[in-house]
């Protein structure tokens, strides 16, 4: 079970909670990154990502780490939305470590209903103290880019060694890996000329997707 899930299904039974990360699963989700666009399977720690462009700084304790299989494609655009959206998903896991529903970091890659659902997301561990660790990966993305300035990019998530962790006794919630570990993202983008930033307008998810299946 993926650590989104693990957490929501511990919560079921004390409160009304209907995110599966960030937002309603299969009808409204938005989503859980190196700082480099590769091909790698190698997991890459969770560091910072460069500020010098006006970007916030991310910085992620030791405990996570992330692999994104979504080699370079050449088109100039194309690897700005899969480097933008790395650094967008970093983001709202550095709101879940800060305990900051309003974290200035994801806010500045998601704007609108997917920053709206966000923020119910990451509410949902600030009030109840958790946090997230293990290893993610994301792979199979596939990203189109229009004349008009908006992008749309689908990709799957390996969330099998990724857990929730509760803040007060340091307890993970480590649980078997079924067919919900993973999980496709369908997002919408559109350019930012001021930031210079893809930003995520709307994002979806749906868990236990037989397109991401191993």
């Amino acid at each position: 079970m993926n650590r989104r899930t693990a957490f929501l299904t511990t919560l079921a039974v004390t409160t009304a909670l209907t995110a599966t990360a960030c937002g309603g699963e299969d009808t409204g989700a938005p989503a859980k990154g190196s700082d480099k666009v590769t091909g790698s399977t190698v997991p890459a720690p969770a560091s910072s990502a460069p500020a010098s462009d006006g970007r916030p700084e991310i910085e992620l304790p030791g405990d996570l780490s992330y692999t994104f299989d979504w080699p370079r494609t050449g088109d100039k655009e194309k690897d700005a939305v899969l480097a933008d959206s790395e650094q967008s998903i970093k983001a709202v896991d550095l709101a879940i470590v800060n305990q900051n529903a309003l974290d200035k970091a994801y806010l500045y890659y998601y704007e609108g209903e997917a920053a709206a659902e966000t923020q119910k997301f990451v509410q949902n561990y600030v009030d109840h103290k958790a946090g997230v660790t293990g290893s993610y990966r994301f792979y199979m993305p596939e990203v189109s880019v229009d004349k008009d300035g908006t992008a749309s990019l689908s990709y799957c998530e390996d969330q099998g060694k990724a857990f929730v962790k509760y803040l007060d006794t340091g307890k993970i919630e480590k649980t078997e890996v079924t067919a919900k570990s993973y999980v496709i993202y369908h997002t919408s983008l559109q350019w930012d000329e001021d930031k210079g930033v893809w930003v995520i307008q709307e994002i979806r998810s749906q868990t236990g997707s037989d397109k991401c299946q191993p």
